[in-house]
């Protein structure tokens, strides 16, 4: 895979595939981590006189604009974060697109409207999709995939692109990839593996492929009810998919068999109803044990004892990866689980990755500074298809 420095760049129109998929709250942005993290790439291709066309995604717009996904106010963000103004198209292909690609001196950035604006962008069907990248291939002399966050997905910008033009991998991209071979191969042990989140559907093939890399597997969030509910426990009104109960007993079996330990929480913080994430409002958070949750109440966080269990867990790991909240984190009631895993991470001298997504926002809302981890990642789907051992398009597209 070849990087940047492999590139003739100079006076050359760069496309540059970056991840700004960032939450925004009325039109501000809440964390811009995404941002911050593709910007040594573009600091990069600046200095070495590029004209730089940024281009993302944000959202799930239905291929057709809608403003509340908008990516205008990522525009004067990222020109914040690169010391000079950022040209901002209002469009993707069309007039605009065109006018500020063209209007770009050697040094200068462009970013392009959402990607997702456009059907052709996320389509299934191969000629539509190929349309689209034609049109894009059109703005630029390069292309730079240092999006990893969308890495995974066979989109026109991702998969089809690069393929139309001389093609490298960005700094991110290339960093991204470097430590997910350290969680593949020659792995430092023990290797512990902590899995949250709502879902547990949502993380089945990644526990299946670790069942045979790792040495412990700790489970909150949403998905440990139904872990708890494969073993035979009550869990009252808590996030429960009942269909997943028999894969989950077999996973337990499994990992029995193979010796990997399996760490299931024994105490939860349980509620009567979802707490009002807006207001914060108390929430009457009541302590009860795992395995028997009061009909009427729902887990809504891992529980003290919980929290120091799986901090014990952690504390002699050579290899941490953390992927999904522990609970209900974004409310004060419920972030102690969550606020646990993550000290305990930045107390370790292990090599520690925290998997993007939920986690890496949760890691920075509480307050952690991001230097306390060995690495957090910009995309939490491509990290965890990545760990499942499936060729992600986007990669697969920048290999020579």
């Amino acid at each position: 895979m070849k990087t940047i420095e492999d590139l003739q760049v100079a006076g050359r129109r760069v496309f540059v595939r970056a991840d700004l998929n960032v939450p925004l709250a009325d039109g501000t942005i809440t964390d811009d981590g995404r941002i911050r993290a593709v910007v040594p790439t573009l600091k990069k291709l600046v200095e070495a006189g590029a004209r730089v066309v940024v281009a993302s995604h944000l959202g799930r717009p239905k291929g057709a604009p809608d403003p509340q996904y908008s990516l205008a106010p990522v525009a004067g963000r990222l020109g914040e974060l690169l010391g000079a103004p950022v040209a901002f198209a209002t469009d993707t292909v069309g007039d605009s697109a065109r006018a500020a690609v063209a209007g770009l001196a050697d040094g200068q950035v462009a970013l392009l409207e959402n990607l997702r604006f456009n059907a052709g962008e996320t389509s299934k069907d191969e000629a539509e999709r190929g349309a689209f990248a034609e049109r894009l291939a059109d703005l630029a002399d390069v292309y730079v995939g240092d999006g990893f966050g969308a890495v995974h997905r066979k989109h026109a910008s991702v998969h089809d692109l690069p393929a139309r033009l001389p093609h490298a991998a960005g700094g991110l991209i290339a960093t991204e990839v470097g430590v997910l071979e350290k969680l593949t191969e020659n792995v430092s042990r023990p290797y512990a593996v902590v899995l949250g989140g709502a879902k547990v559907s949502d993380k089945l093939g990644v526990i299946e492929h670790l069942l045979t890399r790792a040495d412990r597997i700790l489970i909150g969030g949403g998905m440990a009810y139904t872990f708890l509910k494969a073993q035979g426990h009550e869990v009252g009104d808590s996030l429960l998919q009942e269909d997943q109960v028999p894969t989950v007993r077999a996973y337990l079996r499994r990992a029995d068999e193979l010796g990997v330990e399996f760490v299931l929480p024994v105490d939860v913080v349980a509620a009567k109803e979802f707490p009002d994430l807006r207001t914060k409002a108390p929430a009457d958070p009541v302590v009860v044990p795992a395995d028997a949750i009061p009909a009427g109440q729902q887990g809504l966080d891992i529980g003290p004892e919980t929290q120091a269990r799986y901090a014990a867990r952690l504390a002699d790991a050579a290899t941490v990866f953390w992927n999904g909240p522990m609970g209900v984190f974004e409310h004060p009631d419920f972030a102690a689980g969550t606020r646990a895993v993550a000290q305990a991470l930045a107390d370790s001298p292990a090599f520690t990755v925290v998997g993007g997504g939920d986690s890496a926002a949760a890691v920075r809302l509480l307050g952690f500074e991001e230097s306390a981890f060995g690495h957090i990642s910009t995309g939490g789907g491509a990290s965890l298809e990545y760990l499942e051992g499936k060729t992600l398009p986007g990669l697969a597209a920048l290999e020579d």
